[in-house]
């Protein structure tokens, strides 16, 4: 069954279906057809294939001239599921038959692991053919932590924070994305808020908690009403400086995690007095810096300068 994160990333090309060609173009940099529309038309798919080869959107390009220039098969991939690549070339060629136009098929695939899967060429036999999913996937999809940039393009946001919500900038990445919600009716905001919830993993819904309720406690709104609301606003009256303090804890603790695994990962040894050092540390942004220096170093005192 449809979860409400696969539907919710669904709808969102469904309601801004320009988004699908525009993001071929910018981040895949396909050379994409010159068109005057884009268009939903899922429900000619229906008539085409059977239940278990339907994809979950179909959008149309069509120039000035009402000519179909290219389809896009859009699938919504939380999961490996080897059946897909057998059903994917089928949709390719289904629709480019009946529509006579090129066709692509776009996997949306916020999993890294699955992304990479989803990516991986499908040989149709005996290497004479081949159909090569275009993937949205961490790898693809860009660190948004603008909340400028985050306004301008909403939705890439949001796929930003679900693709690298858990990464070592995964809470400036949400911050944004939350920013860039407040541009939005207040029923859609809910809908992306709760899809990128849901995406977050208990170290970093901790960390994002912590925040609202600091930014509350000190009476700074910079959250939309339903993210700030995420903290029961009773509790709020009644808590205690050193409850606020452990949530602050909590989230030093994330950082201070965050950059060990990431420096384990890349094969840099710590020294005693570097580890005290590290654990000892109290100041957010500097953790952050801590965490950004790891790529490309080769030593702990590159990291920790």
């Amino acid at each position: 069954m449809p979860t409400l994160e696969h539907n919710a990333l669904v709808e969102m090309f469904r309601e801004h279906p320009e988004l699908a060609p525009r993001l071929l173009a910018t981040l895949f940099h396909v050379e994409v057809p010159p068109h005057a529309s884009v268009a939903v038309v899922e429900s000619s798919l229906d008539q085409l294939i059977p239940v278990e080869f339907r994809a979950d959107l179909v959008l149309e390009l069509r120039d000035e001239s009402d000519a179909l220039v290219l389809a896009i098969v859009l699938e919504v991939q939380r999961d490996v599921d080897p059946d897909k690549k057998y059903s994917w070339p089928a949709y390719v060629t289904v629709v480019r038959a009946r529509k006579r136009c090129g066709t692509v098929v776009l996997v949306v695939a916020p999993d890294a692991g699955v992304a990479a899967w989803a990516a991986e060429n499908i040989d149709l036999g005996l290497g004479l053919g081949n159909v090569e999913p275009l993937v949205l996937g961490p790898a693809v999809v860009p660190e948004i932590t603008d909340p400028a940039d985050a306004e301008k393009e909403t939705e890439l946001a949001v796929l930003s924070a679900v693709a690298h919500g858990n990464g070592p900038s995964g809470l400036t990445v949400v911050q944004a994305a939350l920013a860039g919600l407040g541009r939005l009716d207040q029923a859609h905001a809910m809908v992306y808020f709760q899809l990128i919830w849901n995406g977050l993993r208990e170290p970093m819904r901790q960390a994002l908690e912590a925040l609202v309720m600091e930014r509350q406690i000190e009476g700074e709104a910079t959250f939309p009403p339903f993210v700030q609301k995420l903290i029961d606003r009773g509790k709020l009256e009644g808590i205690r400086e050193g409850e606020l303090k452990g949530m602050r804890e909590g989230r030093l603790e994330g950082k201070r995690d965050t950059l060990l695994r990431l420096l384990a990962r890349a094969g840099i040894v710590l020294t005693g007095d570097e580890s005290a050092r590290i654990q000892a540390c109290t100041d957010v942004a500097t953790l952050d810096r801590w965490i950004e220096n790891v790529l490309g170093a080769k030593t702990a005192t590159e990291v920790l300068s």
